[in-house]
């Protein structure tokens, strides 16, 4: 064949492979529907640069299989894959695209970024940061000394409790959610019982619900783990999602659902050392091990998403309370991710940087869902830290990841958590009380004044 007629095969040959990659490229940019995208392996975004082979650049809409994403200190990018292109994508990048599990938002609380920062949606499509107090327990003003204000102010109901106490109180001091009502009882015993769905719609105002899938929390001494892979468990989790999801599936109100509260996944406390954490750390030392528990949490958080979403299609599904000052394994949030809408922690610590530190490892909207500052009281007593909590919800409002914060109160003190904003005969802590109301009313203020105009989803 002569030099010439090589020329022009070359010639043809670019040109082919040119037009095929145009019309690639015009397909992919041009299609109004959501690509199916599919998660090859994580990247270490260090190395992005030395593969010139993949683009950087995905095209602005698409979707994936979350599953396969491995997550960690140096992989936070993955690569994905359509059409035989390959792109890598940062984990930031996923989620700032990706829509809720939410069947339906329309009218219920969700979640949307504005100018690059995560807050929830009310149902009236305003923007939303929820400010919680948590822990409510009408038996703490059941007392031999104090049990005459439940009968004669009260006439020895919750309701009338919730409306002439609870709901008017909240409003001033400038909290706009309950966040979980369940209040110490006994230490290391179970919690005070919930509210019923008629004690809530009295409130009329924002509020979460803790979901009782499983009993692993760290403060709980008695009760066994559970196997996720066992026939019954599975039965009990639908049970729950139907007792509980079913009944309140049309609730403005509600913003989204609790699982466990600091469930002990590799970790555990001196009073349940008995059972053990749910998980052995132990075997976190080989892959293999690392393998069993991804297979474990990803069978826990699928089987619950799957089981809330059969029966509520429209709220928010807020996941576990992680304990953010013990050890969380990376293959319990991995697995987490694509069955949740938020990361939830409880931190009494330095909530502020440990939920900068997993926003940023995630992408995810985390919220702070229990934490406090604690000073010293009289006696057994101790008050709720006023100065502590303005700087750290502060801060975690200029956090473009959260999303809301929730004082571990409680509402009002008994002699087991023995401390609460009101004592025992309702006489509120008022200088922590005046710091806490002013800086809620700071944080709505700011929230008030942020521009929100609904994007298609």
């Amino acid at each position: 064949m002569s030099k010439v007629n090589l020329k022009y095969v070359f010639y043809f040959l670019v040109i082919s492979l040119s037009a095929y990659l145009l019309v690639n490229t015009l397909i992919l940019n041009s299609s109004n529907k959501i690509e199916d995208f599919s998660v090859i392996r994580p990247i270490n975004v260090q190395n992005t640069t030395i593969r010139s082979d993949i683009s950087n650049t995905p095209p602005a809409s698409f979707n994936y299989e979350l599953s396969a994403v491995r997550l960690g200190d140096e992989n936070t990018s993955v690569i994905v894959k359509k059409g035989g292109k390959e792109y890598v994508v940062q984990i930031n990048e996923l989620f700032s695209q990706n829509t809720t599990t939410q069947l339906n938002t329309k009218g219920f609380f969700t979640l949307d970024k504005i100018g690059g920062k995560w807050l929830l949606i009310s149902p009236d499509e305003k923007p939303f940061f929820s400010i919680g107090l948590n822990h409510f327990d009408p038996a703490s003003l059941r007392y031999a000394e104090n049990i005459h204000i439940w009968e004669e102010k009260y006439n020895s109901s919750t309701i009338e409790w919730l409306v002439k106490s609870v709901k008017p109180n909240l409003e001033k001091w400038g909290f706009n959610t309950m966040g979980w009502e369940q209040e110490v009882t006994v230490r290391q015993w179970q919690h005070s019982r919930p509210f019923t769905n008629d004690e809530l719609k009295v409130l009329n105002m924002p509020y979460c619900r803790m979901l009782p899938f499983i009993e692993s929390h760290q403060w709980e001494k008695h009760t066994i783990n559970y196997d996720f892979f066992s026939e019954e468990w599975v039965e009990w989790v639908d049970y729950v999602a139907r007792s509980y999801c079913a009944e309140v599936k049309d609730d403005p109100n509600l913003i989204g659902y609790f699982f466990s509260d600091c469930p002990t996944w590799v970790h555990n406390r001196p009073h349940n050392e008995w059972r053990g954490p749910i998980f052995d750390p132990k075997k976190l030392e080989t892959q293999e091990g690392k393998n069993e528990l991804f297979k474990m949490a990803k069978q826990y958080y699928k089987t619950i998403h799957d089981a809330i979403r059969k029966y509520d299609p429209n709220h928010l599904i807020l996941g576990d309370r992680y304990e953010a000052n013990a050890l969380i394994a990376m293959e319990v949030v991995e697995a987490a991710l694509p069955y949740v809408d938020v990361l939830s922690f409880q931190d009494f610590k330095n909530p502020k940087l440990n939920l900068d530190k997993w926003h940023k490892k995630t992408g995810k909207p985390v919220l702070l869902a229990d934490g406090s500052g604690i000073i010293k009281g009289d006696g057994i007593y101790k008050r709720s830290d006023g100065n502590w909590y303005k700087d750290q919800i502060e801060e975690l409002f200029k956090n473009p990841g959260c999303i809301g914060f929730h004082l571990c109160g409680a509402y009002q003190r008994n002699k087991s958590r023995a401390r609460g904003l009101l004592d025992e005969f309702e006489n509120p802590d008022t200088e922590n009380i005046r710091i806490i109301q002013k800086t809620n009313e700071k944080l709505d203020m700011l929230t008030s004044k942020i521009l929100y105009y609904k994007k298609d989803r």
